[in-house]
């Protein structure tokens, strides 16, 4: 789950973390209002995206006034498919130095990952590949977190000086925010030290990991509710997990892993994924709805059926698919891998009712669906 700038900040507040003065606002008369009990101000777009300043949805402005018309330019405008609805509006900040900080879920350490910047403001993957010696790097046990003593360890060396006892204790206090909201990433940039030494966190990131949204009943709701496509959201409604993507290889798989190696594969033969679906031991209950779905994805050209048996059989699998296509008739190239507990049976059943043989492997049914997309005129 997403959490847009402003309901973001006051976590980091929480755990003591210094974060601007300033409100929300849902209209142009609001916005000057809190500007009025600031002074000088930045309006802010609040979308769950980043890039707002690029799209021209963060302005500054001097007074009430330049704040109403900024809020006036900025709500109603579309960034990143997201509509503004609202503002953040902040008193403006003497900034001296620029910095990033940031804790993560690292697939690597297979725990959380701190990361530190002196170059705060620019996109940390730029950093990582032009200046890659001010990027500081530390894996977490989770056994014993990461202390104050860990972090000025993590900070030194990057002639911060008389700021470097601050920055440090700002970095603990982001990780005992992290843990404290089960986080996925939250992630300061920049994170300022002020003209008069002050370190202020200027813009917050916080993802969380939606398993945890249960144990956050006081966090949760103000995250910003899921945007889904017209068929993600048929799809919900169904029980079906699926998820659009802008390809034209269709893609039906049981379990996640599967599915998402099929994915992998139609990207390495050239083609791209139209979608995620699986359908899990389900599949003989689910392929009709699910078949649906993707049949009214005009995107897709082909489709690669993939059924890897364990627990779950495959011949019962493709038993509910042979059904589906039956009643439904598809019109599209559909290309079948079958392997695992129950594939004989599957194969014959597909040869005696659709007169299908399944390619021999995976890879030979993704490459086939890529061929087939390219040339496909549904």
């Amino acid at each position: 789950m997403n959490f847009e700038e402003h309901a973001a900040k006051p976590l980091l507040a929480r755990h003591g973390i210094a974060v601007p003065k300033g409100g929300l606002a849902r209209t142009p008369v609001e916005a000057a209002a809190v500007a009025e009990g600031i002074g000088a101000v930045v309006v802010k777009a609040q979308v769950p995206t980043g890039k707002r300043g690029k799209a021209g949805g963060i302005k500054l402005a001097a007074t009430p006034d330049e704040a109403r018309t900024h809020a006036r330019a900025i709500i109603g405008m579309e960034i990143a498919g997201h509509k503004v609805e609202k503002v953040l509006v902040e008193e403006q900040m003497p900034i001296e130095r620029e910095l990033y900080a940031a804790v993560v879920n690292d697939p690597s350490s297979k725990g959380p990952l701190v990361m530190f910047s002196t170059e705060g403001g620019m996109d940390i993957e730029e950093v990582a590949a032009t200046a890659p010696d001010k990027l500081r790097l530390q894996p977490v046990d989770t056994r014993r977190g990461f202390s104050h003593t860990d972090a000025e360890t993590l900070v030194q060396g990057l002639a911060l000086g008389a700021d470097e006892g601050k920055v440090a204790d700002a970095l603990a206090r982001l990780y005992e925010a992290y843990a404290a909201f089960d986080a996925e990433l939250l992630e300061i940039n920049p994170l300022i030290v002020t003209g008069d030494g002050r370190v202020v966190a200027l813009d917050c990131k916080f993802v969380m990991d939606d398993c945890a949204i249960v144990r956050q009943p006081k966090v949760a709701p103000a995250g910003t509710p899921e945007t889904l496509t017209g068929l993600e959201a048929r799809a919900k409604a169904a029980g079906l997990k699926y998820i659009d993507l802008d390809g034209a290889v269709g893609v039906l798989a049981n379990g996640a892993g599967l599915t998402m190696t099929t994915m992998d594969m139609i990207r390495h033969h050239g083609g791209r994924p139209a979608n995620f679906l699986e359908i899990g031991g389900e599949a003989y209950t689910q392929a009709k709805p699910a078949l649906e779905l993707l049949l009214a994805n005009p995107r897709i050209k082909s489709l690669v059926i993939n059924f890897c048996g364990a627990f779950a059989r495959t011949d019962v699998m493709t038993r509910g698919v042979i059904e589906a296509i039956e009643a439904l008739k598809p019109g599209l190239p559909i290309f079948f891998s079958v392997h695992g507990t129950g594939d004989e049976e599957a194969i014959r059943v597909l040869k005696d009712r659709l007169g299908v043989t399944p390619l021999a492997t995976m890879d030979d049914a993704c490459k086939a669906a890529v061929e087939a997309a390219k040339i496909s005129r549904r």
